[in-house]
């Protein structure tokens, strides 16, 4: 069993957050952050084996089957 975690985006990952996913995490708070808002946070889930980390704002870092990084953004988080 791995158990989840969470931390604000801009600080550094968790140790529990697989280091394949870091670089691709950093990209999306490059395009995430906006300077005078409070940061958003990650929540680390595995699925089948596969980490699975959510920004607040729905964008979500996943593996790909090869264990790539990709980026997902979770339709039910957009905003009307």
């Amino acid at each position: 069993m791995q158990l989840g975690t969470r931390w604000t985006a801009g600080a550094q990952p968790p140790a529990a957050v697989p280091r394949t996913l870091w670089d691709t995490i950093a990209q999306v708070e490059t395009l995430s952050l906006n300077a005078g808002d409070p940061p958003p946070r990650w929540t680390l889930t595995w699925l089948e084996g596969r980490p699975i980390a959510e920004l607040d704002t729905g964008v979500i870092v996943t593996t790909d089957a090869s264990g790539a990084a990709v980026v997902q953004h979770d339709p039910e988080d957009d905003f009307a």
